[in-house]
């Protein structure tokens, strides 16, 4: 899982424990301990419209 040094509003604990618990044998994390740190720290999740209920809405 690559971390890079983003916005702060994709840098959300949600984020990360997301992509550590989709790997199913081996999770490898590469990014800055700061960085890392710092999402394990932000648990400012704001509402994100993705659109995705009105698209499935219109399927």
């Amino acid at each position: 899982m690559v971390i890079p040094q983003s916005s702060p509003m994709l840098l959300t604990r949600n984020l990360l424990y997301t992509g550590i618990t989709r790997a199913k044998q081996l999770l490898i994390v590469i990014g800055s301990e700061k960085v890392i740190e710092f999402m394990i720290n932000n648990v400012d999740s704001k509402k994100r419209n993705t659109g995705l209920e009105y698209k499935l809405k219109k399927i």
